[in-house]
């Protein structure tokens, strides 16, 4: 009978997986493999330690840290965008909590489309002048309110990017370090942060989108370093880390904890539920990502102690590989 370690080997052979796989289990690697290369020119293979961007992924520390300011009293879920702004981005609406822009309620209009064409240049400005979470403004202003807040579930980048200006004007903390200081080292996330895609380092794989039969790094595609919304490195033991350290009420409030993974949307067209920063499914808690040379599931199960994550330099290389250990680990 073929084992976890075979299953998932022969798969990334097939699939030519680029990235890393790790499967938890209460607190043991029942398995974690690295595949193809972190940088394909110069044939550095990717490892166990190799730092990857993780896309969207990123939403669900920039909820944690929002939530973090809610324990601290700074903010509150009811605190409205509109009394942080100020005059800033008219056409938020005024009624948009902190609440509705967790769980994707807000209706306010989208500078990045969650559709956009992966191998199409479609940042609204060069890559290099999104650098701070305050340079977003100009291109999170200009867009229409598509729904009333607090109706309906739709998806926003543009949500979780404010969130992470209203942290940062908030707190008095550029963002990055914010995310950093009050998730990252209380979870003992060491090799998790905010790094720029021109400037390589070590351990970091580079991200790669086939264009024109040839692979491409993304440098061109998103943003020179991310936001609230995405673009932060990690590592699969970083996120073995991250679950047991949040549910165990090191990083906020275990009630806060439970709020975050309550249900505050069915969305059926996922399959899922949404809660605040966080996709549910069944008994399990999910972060997503993906984006031009990028590819991330972190899936945990807070009552099984469960825990598996698969990251990859590449836009699709995560997915047969989390469809597979989602058929294989139900059935264990």
């Amino acid at each position: 009978m073929a084992t976890l370690a075979d299953e998932i080997d022969s798969l990334s052979r097939n699939t030519d997986f680029s990235g890393v796989v790790r499967v938890d289990r209460g607190g043991t690697v029942e398995f974690a493999e690295a595949y193809g290369f972190a940088h394909r020119g110069l044939a550095v293979p990717n490892t166990i330690d190799t730092r990857f961007m993780i896309a969207s992924g990123t939403k669900g520390l920039t909820a944690v840290a929002v939530m973090t300011l809610v324990a601290d009293g700074k903010v509150t879920l009811s605190t409205t965008a509109r009394s942080v702004l100020g005059k800033d981005l008219p056409l938020v609406d005024d009624g948009v909590t902190v609440e509705h822009l967790l769980g994707h309620q807000s209706g306010i209009g989208e500078f990045y489309p969650d559709h956009a064409g992966l191998t199409d240049y479609n940042l609204p400005t060069c890559p290099q002048n999104l650098l701070t979470t305050e340079q977003y403004v100009p291109v999170l202003d200009g867009h229409p309110q598509v729904f009333e807040p607090g109706t309906r579930f739709e998806y926003s980048n543009s949500g979780f990017v404010l969130l992470g200006l209203i942290a940062e004007r908030v707190s008095g903390v550029a963002f990055h370090d914010l995310v950093v200081d009050r998730v990252c080292r209380p979870a003992g996330m060491r090799d998790t942060a905010f790094l720029r895609l021109d400037t390589p380092e070590a351990r970091m794989a580079l991200g790669y989108v086939e264009i024109d039969g040839e692979w491409r790094t993304n440098v061109y595609h998103l943003p020179v370093r991310g936001a609230g919304d995405g673009g932060i490195f990690s590592t699969v033991a970083d996120f073995g880390a991250f679950w047991p350290a949040l549910f165990a009420g090191a990083i906020i409030p275990r009630e806060l904890v439970a709020n975050m993974i309550h249900v505050h949307r069915d969305v059926p067209e996922e399959k899922m539920s949404y809660g605040l920063g966080f996709w549910l499914r069944g008994g399990e808690v999910l972060l997503d990502g993906y984006d031009p040379g990028v590819s991330f599931r972190g899936v945990h199960n807070p009552t099984s102690g469960l825990t598996y994550t698969v990251i990859s330099n590449t836009a699709e290389g995560a997915w047969p590989i989390t469809r597979r250990l989602t058929e294989l680990l139900e059935v264990r």
